[in-house]
């Protein structure tokens, strides 16, 4: 650890030297504070919002996570509503692209300790073309959220009138591509449960957010499936299966349900089981009641919940590609492969390495988290897990939980939402240390399974 954090004599002094992880982390916790700090002011709500409830809400927000302790819509002022979209886009899109944005608009050339950052920060593994990505992600994120916002106008102005309904339109619209799922009416988006454009208009946004900058960019620039990479190969083939699981599967088990699906048309019934089949995918907004679900119901959304979305996307969770490899590994192991093969492209021993060591501290991560909420709680034990995989994949979905956390629940949710949006990765190499062995010891034999 020593040696990751002190640099070279410079001066006939040390320079401390923090790995990019860390400075990541760190410019997450400042934005964290500074954000919670203006929800605190009393121009930011309308009464009632202590420190604690200011911070969870901007740790929330930063994290696009989306659970929170009271309505949004009717706790904050429309000066704490600008805020929370702010700290929504900062966080969803990413710290270090902004800061490179801006130096790159002010002529300033970008280092190697900023490359380096960003480089974590969009989840990379090389420093090429990080300028070009960070552009990419601009035009795609403004462009759909712009587009977003249109769409949406046209169901909340006639509602509201022009200035809130666009207001309405501007924020649910970058709530959405940001996979946040902050909503401005206290049951998110049930009242709109059967309603066409709300339903394709907000899933498509979180879709697209949920993908990933470098799917689209590549969809974009290549237009062909087979000039696609491997990455977005992956990651579409495996976002189709999960969504057309996801849907099918809650349809299924809540269709009779008289606390979902069982009270609604046969129509609206297929919008709701379309939008709660993809919600779980870090997006967080929710048309029908949440806890009113089955238990298995819920259990398939935290299982959704904690695959996520893409790299390089607004969204939480392992990653379908994490997942996808973790698939593949399992049956090329049954299979005797040596290689993993997919597409027509093979995947190296660090992919696998790199994948289990993600799996594994996310589970630990959860399965502790789950463990210290439920020593101050015994109330019911999977609604607890199943805000702990909410906060992790950073949805934001909730079965009611979040506000009856007392503090010590709520500072680890927090800590759980920070991590998950930081990344475990970036968690465990700031941890791990990085020295050339020594020695080399011979192989020995241990029997699994």
């Amino acid at each position: 650890m020593a040696r990751l954090l002190t640099g070279r004599r410079i001066g006939g002094q040390r320079r401390l030297r923090i790995p990019p992880p860390a400075t990541l982390a760190l410019l997450y916790l400042v934005s964290i504070v500074l954000g919670g700090g203006l929800l605190w002011l009393p121009i930011a709500h309308t009464g009632g919002v202590g420190p604690v409830e200011a911070l969870f809400t901007s740790t929330s927000a930063v994290t696009v996570t989306g659970l929170v302790l009271s309505d949004t819509g009717a706790t904050f002022t429309g000066f704490g509503q600008a805020v929370i979209a702010v700290l929504i886009q900062l966080g969803g899109l990413g710290l270090m692209t902004f800061a490179v944005l801006v130096l790159s608009a002010l002529g300033i050339p970008v280092g190697m300790p900023q490359r380096m950052i960003l480089r974590e920060d969009l989840n990379q593994t090389s420093l090429s073309n990080l300028n070009v990505l960070v552009r990419v992600i601009f035009v795609v994120a403004l462009s759909c959220e712009a587009v977003g916002a249109l769409l949406l106008a046209v169901v909340f102005v006639p509602e509201h009138g022009w200035g809130q309904g666009l207001w309405q339109s501007v924020f649910h619209s970058v709530s959405a591509f940001n996979n946040a799922g902050f909503a401005l009416y206290p049951d998110s988006l049930s009242q709109w449960v059967g309603h066409p454009l709300v339903n394709l208009v907000v899933p498509a946004l979180f879709i697209l957010g949920g993908l990933g900058f470098i799917v689209v960019g590549d969809i974009y620039q290549k237009r062909r499936w087979h000039k696609l990479t491997l990455h977005s190969k992956l990651m579409l083939a495996g976002t189709a299966v999960l969504i057309v699981w996801g849907c099918g599967a809650f349809a299924v088990l809540e269709w009779t349900n008289p606390a979902t699906l069982g009270g609604l048309t046969a129509g609206d019934k297929l919008w709701a089981a379309w939008f709660q089949g993809v919600t779980p995918r870090t997006a967080g907004f929710n048309t029908v009641d949440i806890g009113g679900m089955h238990d298995s119901t819920a259990l398939l959304m935290m299982t959704l919940m904690l695959v996520g979305g893409g790299s390089t996307s607004t969204a939480g969770g392992i990653k379908v590609t994490t997942l996808a490899v973790l698939l593949l590994a399992t049956v090329g192991f049954f299979r005797r492969q040596k290689a993993l093969h997919a597409f027509g492209r093979s995947l190296g021993l660090e992919e696998v390495l790199k994948v289990m060591a993600l799996t594994t501290i996310s589970l630990l991560l959860v399965l502790t988290g789950i463990f210290v909420v439920s020593i101050s709680h015994d109330g019911d034990f999977l609604d607890l897990a199943f805000e702990v995989t909410s906060a992790f994949g950073t949805v934001g979905l909730s079965r009611g939980a979040t506000g009856e956390l007392d503090g010590a629940g709520l500072a680890f949710v927090m800590l759980v939402m920070f991590v998950g949006r930081v990344g475990p990765l970036a968690l465990g190499f700031f941890l791990a240390t990085r020295s050339a062995p020594r020695v080399r010891y011979p192989e020995g034999m241990i029997y699994l399974g």
